[in-house]
This record gives structure tokens, sequence and C-alpha cells, in this order.
């Protein structure tokens, strides 16, 4: 005989064994299988029955369990977009609350006609130098919120007054003899008059006279601009108020503020035009 057909005998011995376990194995299951063939309808079925109920029962739980893992996911993403948010505001509020102008309480705020070309001013019943007093906490946070809120509908226009730092890292030649307070009590007022011009430009036009409704077309001239669309501005015409006028004061003020990236000066038509702007800290 061929010596490669002989095997080891251990080989052998495995084989063997390997085929006895399936043997066993195939036994097992017939048996299984005739003890299923010859069980009773009356008793499998009903068992069967609760067997599938109780999947189904398995299945609608793992669903509900997978539906509630996708709602707090989404409350989850929400929340963080909440607190993101949340979180940019107050840093706004903090930077009005600790950079507002010591002078504020003394200046004059904006109102305005709608039947007249005019705006005119009037002392601020509550100071907002108040806001400084304040602790940031969270209800203070939100009466500076409140304290702040223009009118329903309109955004208000951005004050990013200008900080301690920022003045002193001003050239000399820049700064001159302007203060750090007039030059905030500026900025209050630019906002001031952005925000008089973007409630001009909802206004309608049954609650104004002829000459007002003019300018008020002019402004939505300059509105439709690429230059100022969507944003807070105010033209030159109405920069006029006791913090700010164009002399040379004035117009050295607004060279800071442009400096600085809080306004940006473009020309419309015969208009001068400033836009409010947010700084990049």
């Amino acid at each position: 005989m061929d010596r490669s057909m002989e095997m080891d005998p251990m080989e052998e011995g495995s084989s063997l064994d390997s085929l006895i376990s399936s043997f066993n194995d195939r036994v097992a299951d017939l048996k299984d299988l005739t003890i299923a063939r010859n069980l009773s309808p009356a008793i499998a079925i009903p068992d069967l029955a609760g067997v599938d109920f109780t999947l189904s029962m398995i299945e609608t739980k793992i669903q509900d369990i997978k539906d509630s893992f996708k709602g707090e996911r989404e409350a989850i993403r929400k929340g963080k977009k909440f607190i993101e948010l949340s979180k940019r505001q107050q840093n706004k509020l903090e930077h009005m609350a600790t950079h507002f102008p010591s002078g504020m309480n003394k200046s004059t705020c904006l109102s305005y006609e709608p039947n007249s070309e005019n705006y005119s001013y009037y002392t601020p019943v509550r100071s907002m130098q108040d806001i400084s007093e304040f602790d940031l906490s969270k209800s203070h946070l939100e009466m500076i919120a409140h304290s702040v809120k223009e009118k329903k509908g309109h955004n208000p226009a951005p004050r990013w007054f200008i900080t301690q730092k920022e003045f002193d890292a001003l050239s000399s030649y820049m700064r001159g003899r302007l203060q750090l307070d007039k030059v905030n009590i500026a900025i209050n007022e630019l906002a001031s008059c952005a925000n008089i011009t973007a409630q001009l430009i909802a206004k309608p036009k049954k609650k104004m006279s002829d000459e007002a409704w003019k300018k008020v077309l002019e402004i939505k001239e300059v509105a439709r601009s690429e230059n100022v669309k969507g944003k807070h501005f105010l033209l030159e015409c109405d920069v006029k108020g006791p913090g700010l006028k164009l002399d040379n004061t004035g117009k050295a003020t607004l060279t800071v503020l442009r400096h600085l990236g809080r306004i940006q000066e473009c020309r419309i038509g015969h208009h001068r035009v400033f836009t409010l702007m947010t700084p990049t800290f």
C-alpha cells in the first residue's frame, strides 16, 4: 500500500470523534423534531401565540426607547445651541454694563415725531448708568436686556462701546483730546439714530405727512443698497445730537469709530451713510 494513503493513528481518532459528535447532534435534532411533531396543536399553538405576543411587546418597547433617545438627542442639541446663544448675549450685556459711559445719565436721547422732519431730544427718566451697579446675575442680566430692548418687531442697533484698553491703544494723534466717555456717548447716539431710521422704514405711510414720507422713501432707497442691506444705518444729515456733531471733535470721533470697527462709511447717491458694525475682538 502507498505510504501516502496511510494516516496517523491520532488523526484517525480525531476524525472518528468528530463523526461521532456530528451523529449525536443529528440524533438530538431528530428527537426534538419528533417531540414537536407529536405535540398536540391545542398545547403548542397558544404557547406560540404567547411567544409572538411577547416578542411584539419587546419590539414595541425597543422602538419606544429608540424614539426617546432620538428626542433626547434633539433636546440636547437645542439646549447646546441655546446655551451658546445665551453666552453670546451675556457677553454683549457684560460688555455694555462694563463699558457704559459714566456721563450717559447727563446726555439726551433721540425721539422722532412722524409728522415732522426733525429729530428732537429728551432726558431719559432712568439712567442707563445704573446698569453698571448691578451684579451680573441672571435676573440682573434680564433687567439689562429689558432696558435696552427696542420696540417690538425691531432688533436694536448694536452698541459696542469702546473699552479703555482699545482707547489707550490708539495713537496719540488719533486720540487727540477725545475722552472715552464722549466717544461712547457718540456710539449711543448713533445707535439711537439707527433705531429711529429702522422704525421709519417700517412705519406705514398713513401715519406720516407727505414731507415726512418723502424723506422715508429716500431712506428706503438707501436701505436697498448692497452696502447697507440688512444692517442698521443712519444718514450723515441725521448726526446732530448733543453728544455728536459734525464739528472737528465729531469728525475725530467718527474717525476713531471707523478705525475700531464700530462703523463703516459709504456714499449712496447724494447721501453719506454710516453703517453700525459689530467689532471682531
